[in-house]
């Protein structure tokens, strides 16, 4: 990452930052990142973060039956994550949601086997607390205010902030939960090729990954509430960068459109400073209200970078962010879909034709349309349900192309299988799940937290 403490003088350092995440195709790895709800068993209610069964009580059970090698992340005093000792780290959501942030892996199978390890250490807590974790984009039952907010001083910032730029930023902070993967990029020209197609297929994985179509402990009308709730938390710094369609899209312009997203909070010491809607390119002229004169660290960059939250951000490396929270198969079948997509040259110049004559409003209109209507959606010119059928075509060849085996000769490509299903039935999970409320379960929603939990 670099010197955090490094002094940034000018846009250049940040334009080299960028090209510092550059690998060679050898050195590219995997990162999957997901997110579960937890809830008590007895009274399907949330966990608050305080209480013996709390989530503090969870996060210091999960150390001690991780080990040694786990290291608690604590602040100001509390307990708010941990670093399991693979690589991978253990995060808190403002509403109590669980992320594992993954380490950087070589392969599909190990990208699996650690979700696998992961969810058995979190078993093991969870059941000894009478916790259960459910793996779903939206939460179908809690309202609002039955959640508790976690104890992290940067979310106090965004929870004053978000009721001021959009209508559902609480929800998407308190109520949603997804499942993304982090990718790399060979140079400027990789990123750029990577970037603009995987944002403008963006849309087909939010509807192949559709699975939140309840809210407030009924139907909502929409297939994918977690990406309905993208669509007006923030517009400064959600949704759908134009400038990646641009043809000569490349570092320099992504890092005018961060510069672009205004801030929320400076971080000094154990303390989260609020500088909400300001602008980072003040701070970087030394006119920022309250810190004139003083100079920007790479640090605040890289804190600053991680509150833009568009479909698909650039860091060191490509994060795929439009897909619901979903099965432990659907965790391994997301990083499966973009790298069969995005790891493979001849699959990569395949998707790119699908997807030539698609810019950003498209991606824009494409949002709303399938977050509503999932595979029956459009994007562009196109029917969802044909496109994701050629996707996952493509990426089955991508997959197999890489000829990476586990221990009883399977290629990563069975990884698929979930996506398979969906476009051999025409149902996404959220579909199946609407069927099953509207049938055998006798539109009793708490029949979601049994059928979904981990």
């Amino acid at each position: 990452m670099g010197n955090h403490s490094t002094i940034i003088k000018d846009v250049g350092q940040l334009v080299e930052w960028l090209a510092k995440g550059e690998k060679p195709a050898v050195d590219w790895r995997i990162g999957t990142e997901h997110e579960k709800f937890l809830f008590h068993r007895d009274s399907l209610r949330p966990v608050a973060y305080d209480g013996d069964s709390g989530v503090e009580a969870m996060l210091n059970a999960l150390c001690k039956v991780i080990g040694d090698k786990a290291t608690p992340i604590i602040e100001k005093g509390k307990i708010i994550g941990l670093k399991d000792g693979d690589g991978g780290s253990v995060s808190l959501e403002p509403g109590g949601q669980l992320e594992l942030s993954g380490a950087p892996l070589l392969n599909l199978h190990q990208t699996c086997a650690e979700t696998g390890r992961h969810l058995r250490h979190m078993r093991a807590v969870s059941s000894a607390l009478g916790v259960g974790m459910l793996g779903i984009g939206f939460q179908p039952k809690w309202r609002r205010d039955d959640i508790s907010w976690m104890p992290k001083g940067r979310y106090r910032i965004m929870r004053n902030h978000m009721p001021k730029v959009g209508t559902m930023g609480l929800d998407m902070m308190l109520r949603s939960c997804t499942v993304q993967v982090n990718l790399d990029y060979a140079d400027e020209a990789d990123m750029r090729r990577k970037f603009r197609t995987s944002l403008a297929l963006q849309p087909i994985a939010t509807a192949l990954f559709a699975n939140s179509p309840f809210k407030d402990g009924k139907p909502s009308g929409w297939l994918s509430g977690r990406a309905h709730v993208w669509t007006d938390t923030d517009n400064a710094r959600c949704g759908v960068p134009s400038c990646v369609f641009d043809p000569h899209f490349g570092y320099e312009q992504w890092i005018d459109y961060i510069l672009d997203v205004p801030m929320y909070f400076l971080h000094r010491g154990e303390d989260y400073v609020d500088v909400a809607g300001k602008s980072f390119r003040d701070y970087l002229s030394g006119t920022l209200a309250g810190f004139e004169g003083e100079p920007p660290q790479m640090a605040d960059f890289e804190d600053h970078i991680t509150t833009a939250f568009p479909e698909v951000r650039l860091k060191q490396y490509l994060e795929m962010r439009g897909a619901d929270s979903g099965s432990w198969a659907n965790i391994c079948a997301l990083p499966a879909y973009w790298v069969g997509l995005l790891y493979c040259d001849d699959a990569l110049a395949e998707a790119e034709d699908l997807v030539r004559d698609i810019g950003a409003d498209d991606v824009m209109a494409a949002r709303l349309s399938v977050a509503k209507d999932g595979l029956r959606g459009k994007l562009g010119s196109h029917d969802v349900a044909t496109l994701a059928k050629k996707t996952i075509d493509i990426a089955s060849k991508g997959l197999r192309n890489r000829g990476i085996f586990d221990d009883g000769g399977d290629d990563e490509s069975g990884f698929l299988q979930p996506l398979r299903k969906v476009i051999a039935t025409q149902k996404t999970p959220a579909e199946v799940m609407l069927d099953l409320y509207h049938g055998d379960w006798a539109e009793d929603i708490d029949q979601v937290f049994t059928s979904n939990q981990y």
